[in-house]
């Protein structure tokens, strides 16, 4: 059987995905898709992929 891929995906799904990625707590299936979608070096460091302040216009 293929394997499915998301055709969306769900922000706050998203935002806690980079969080435990930066961690590096995520599954390994995970760990790949994060790397294959922002297009990341998974042998170079992790770089911080969410900014560490809110958005001003989260206020």
């Amino acid at each position: 059987m293929r394997a499915r891929s998301p055709h969306w995906v769900n922000s706050t799904v998203l935002v806690e995905a980079l969080q435990r990625y930066e961690q590096n707590r995520l599954p390994r299936s995970m760990r790949l898709w994060v790397e294959t979608m922002l297009d990341l070096d998974p042998r170079g460091p992790v770089q911080p992929l969410l900014p560490s302040q809110p958005h001003p216009s989260q206020s």
